[in-house]
């Protein structure tokens, strides 16, 4: 019944997804061999017929200039992969957009901001899935289950390196789904250089794990994920909920009612009476991909896969706790040493997982923090490349996200906090984050979620807390069954006026035979006592 219940809101919402257009990388205006050709990725905004909305004021087409501060020594090629120096291989011109707006084409708003003149400033709030109405958790699942197999409008994913499209006169792009554009970006940006030949590859390269751009570039991949639903969709109200694991034994998200149990015919798959049991993944091979010399295409490579708990004990013993992560947000600097995964005493090192939180010292051979939830996934999320396949990985992100910004508040960094230079390559502040058009730089993210436009609902103030996760759960449910609501006011109004009634005129008929019944006993009496011309004790009185 709910599954049915789900696939009939995804076939209703269908048709709102080309009510506005997407936003992210590989605009397909920008994917002819003529924008190819020219570097030239700068679309005319519909709404005025403008490049980059230029006569509304929103933006103007601009060259791209990149930083050339230095990279750190874990990548020594210089001019091999597609992804240096981002996006210089692509384009050497894209729209800069000014004000609140933003886009490939200037014709959306900046997060936080809203309206058609993007002049609304408006702060979300993410909640904890389970705070979320039984409504909403449905509602959750079903534009999830909608942005899988809906395509999208606007963006595509490129399927081969630019060396192989003859200078852009050959184009190698093809359709994938709003859900899968996001698989395939986490893909893209985490994927080992080709280097030329069967499998001469070089692995020591991911533009946003192991150094400083893991937490903004996975904050603004979450803000665009959400944004997109919210476009998908039209519910401008959506948020990205969020899985406090801490001290979880156990997946508790893994229900049918949420991301779905672990299927009675086989551990490794998801239970048949979850949608997520056909999905399929894509970008899941990567040693297939390296040995053919290719990239992801975006094709279907089997069903979703997870199996909570059956992993490797040694790698992850347990879960992180709430004392790990308070020791972890203990930690004063945000990168330090190498600024990879062997760095000592970094906040960051330590949440992406890769150092003790006890300690704050980088550790070989076990999987930590925010990499033990993959690991303990064990399935599609626990591969890098490929793990934005189970859902659960924006539940595990959101709330690392909310993790991150903890730590922003208590210890409010300056940007300056941020490495310049010599980080691996991708993590400088002033690099611009793989694969997004629009361009967006590592330092900018590098800021409160407050000047974002949102907020987590276990970091708001008490009273707002209240408001949040106790009292508009229940305003929305009851907003739901108000029908319900007011016809049972009226019932219950109608049958208390029904009974007053009948009380009313019981009362008034007893009063009326008290009267009646002491007039009766009185008057013979008297006119008994004056036609006798007697006294008695009644004629007294």
């Amino acid at each position: 019944m709910r599954l049915a219940l789900i696939m009939s809101l995804s076939l209703l919402l269908f048709f709102i997804q080309f009510l506005s257009p997407s936003l992210q990388q590989f605009p397909r205006p920008c994917t002819t061999p003529d924008v190819l050709r020219s570097k030239r990725c700068c679309p005319v905004w519909p709404g005025d017929g403008s490049v980059c909305g230029s006569l509304s004021g929103r933006g103007f087409c601009q060259d791209v200039t990149v930083s050339d501060l230095p990279n750190g020594p874990q990548y020594p090629h210089s001019g091999l992969d597609d992804r240096e120096q981002w996006p210089l291989v692509f384009y050497n011109q894209t729209c800069q957009c000014a004000g609140n707006y933003m886009g490939f084409d200037c014709g959306e708003c900046k997060f936080g901001y809203f309206g058609a003149n993007c002049g609304e400033r408006r702060e979300s709030v993410r909640r904890s899935i389970f705070q979320l109405s039984i409504s909403e958790r449905q509602r959750f699942i079903s534009y999830l289950n909608l942005a899988k197999t809906t395509v999208s409008p606007d963006y595509m994913i490129v399927t081969g390196v630019y060396s192989q499209m003859n200078n852009g006169s050959t184009p190698m792009f093809t359709n994938i789904s709003v859900y899968d554009l996001f698989v395939w970006m986490h893909y893209y940006v985490s994927r080992d250089a080709l280097l030329g030949g069967p499998g001469h590859v070089w692995a020591d390269i991911d533009f946003a794990h192991e150094s400083a751009a893991f937490l903004p570039w996975h904050r603004v991949y979450l803000l665009f994920w959400e944004h997109e639903i919210r476009k998908l969709t039209g519910d401008f109200n959506f948020t990205i909920p969020y899985w406090d694991w801490r001290d979880a034994q156990d997946c508790q998200v893994c229900t049918d009612e949420l991301m779905g149990a672990r299927s009675p015919l086989n551990p490794n798959l998801i239970s048949p009476s979850s949608v997520f049991s056909s999905w399929k993944v894509i970008c899941s091979q990567p040693e297939d991909y390296n040995q053919r010399e290719v990239l992801c295409d975006g094709s279907p490579e089997g069903p979703l896969l997870r199996n909570p708990g059956n992993h490797d004990r040694n790698r992850v013993p347990r879960l992180p706790t709430s004392a790990d992560v308070e020791s972890v947000l203990s930690l004063t600097d945000y990168e330090t040493d190498l600024m990879d995964r062997r760095a000592n005493m970094s906040f960051r090192n330590a949440l992406e997982g890769f150092a003790s939180p006890e300690t704050g010292l980088a550790v070989t051979g076990q999987s930590l923090m925010h990499n033990s939830l993959h690991v303990f996934m064990n399935g599609s999320m626990s591969s890098v490349q490929g793990s934005a396949n189970d859902p659960i990985f924006l539940l595990h992100h959101a709330f690392i996200d909310s993790i991150f910004e903890q730590w922003l508040r208590r210890h409010q960094p300056p940007r300056t906090h941020y490495p310049t230079t010599n980080a691996p390559i991708g993590h400088n502040d002033g690099y611009y984050m793989v694969p997004f058009i629009p361009l967006y730089r590592n330092g900018d993210y590098f800021l409160s979620t407050k000047a974002l436009g949102y907020e987590y609902a276990y970091l708001q103030d008490p009273s707002q807390r209240f408001v949040q996760e106790f009292l508009t759960p229940y305003l929305e449910q009851a907003q739901q069954i108000w029908h319900w609501l007011l016809a049972a006011g009226l019932l219950g109004a109608a049958v208390a006026g029904v009974i007053a009634t009948i009380i009313t005129v019981a009362c008034r008929r007893r009063q009326k035979r008290r009267k009646s019944s002491v007039y009766g006993e009185r008057q013979p009496l008297l006119n008994s006592s004056e036609e006798e011309g007697s006294t008695s004790y009644q004629t007294t009185l």
